[in-house]
């Protein structure tokens, strides 16, 4: 019998996204749409041999966008569990998700109590209030608007700890293949991400390398059109070889905080990378 999980990603930059679906595996219940021709009854009973794919012991899966369901359905087809599922789809959602945003997750394995996980970065330890001292507002856009650690691998990595109990988990390559597939060889433009770019474009363009991920030719992008991210495929595949920690406490952490000092981003340090680990909680 395998848990339910669900999980949501903010994304910082794009829109603010409340959940991004949940997987769900039966727990001791099923679910099912009967046609029939005989007349109707309000006393049909559906048991464990209906033939439906949850009597089957598999799974359903759901998303906002197809590529990430395609990625959830996947995981669950090679024997993932549905924390696993998750952070498939998580990764591979194109646009309305971000890889350095934060994320809720609530596991309830059947049986025990459910458990939460809150994976929401804090403020850079230099942000305080005299950083901010004479300031209008907060920075929304370029170096000095990078306050907050970049939560959603550490949170990945709480819940594929408590996933692992399940059975044998799936090599993370095997989870952020799709995500590195989608990123290289590229997605087809929605058209909201058409309609989103070209509202924000002229903000967010002053943010280092926006033009050169999320452009095409320097152009906003066009519905339909394919939109390849190769320097964004570098980072899952650098977390599924080298592990999802590495993000803050090996190469990639060094490199991004390098990169954010160079950058002219005063608060955020190598010490906050170093610092950070999402929190297992008791949900409400």
């Amino acid at each position: 019998m395998r848990p339910e999980a669900s999980s949501a990603e903010a994304a910082p930059l794009t829109a603010d996204l409340s959940t991004a679906g949940s997987a769900r595996i039966p727990a001791n219940r099923v679910g099912a749409l009967a046609h029939s021709t005989s007349p109707a009854t309000t006393n049909f009973q559906v048991d464990a041999a209906f033939n439906t794919q949850r009597s089957y012991g598999g799974g359903s899966c759901v998303a906002p966008h197809h590529l990430a369901v395609n990625a959830r359905r996947d995981v669950l087809k090679q024997g993932g569990n549905a924390v696993e599922a998750i952070v498939a789809a998580a990764a591979a959602y194109p646009h309305m998700n971000a890889l350095g945003g934060d994320g809720f997750w609530l596991i309830n394995e059947p049986g025990k109590a459910p458990v939460a996980i809150d994976t929401c970065g804090g403020a850079a330890q230099l942000a305080t209030p005299d950083f901010y001292a004479g300031k209008r507002d907060t920075p929304e856009r370029g170096a000095e608007a990078t306050l907050t650690m970049a939560a959603t691998f550490s949170g990945w990595q709480k819940a594929l700890d408590i996933g692992a109990d399940w059975g044998t988990p799936l090599p993370l390559g095997t989870i952020l293949r799709d995500a590195i597939r989608y990123a290289e060889q590229g997605i087809a433009v929605s058209r909201s991400q058409a309609a989103l770019t070209r509202k924000h474009v002229e903000r967010l363009s002053q943010s280092p390398g926006f033009n050169e991920s999320f452009l095409i030719d320097g152009e906003i992008p066009l519905e339909g059109q394919r939109l390849r991210q190769p320097r964004l495929a570098a980072t899952p595949r650098r977390l599924a070889s080298a592990g999802l920690d590495d993000f803050y406490r090996g190469e990639l952490a060094q490199s991004m905080a390098m990169d954010l000092e160079a950058l002219g981003s005063p608060p955020l340090r190598l010490k906050d990378f170093h610092d950070y680990q999402a929190q297992i909680v008791t949900p409400l």
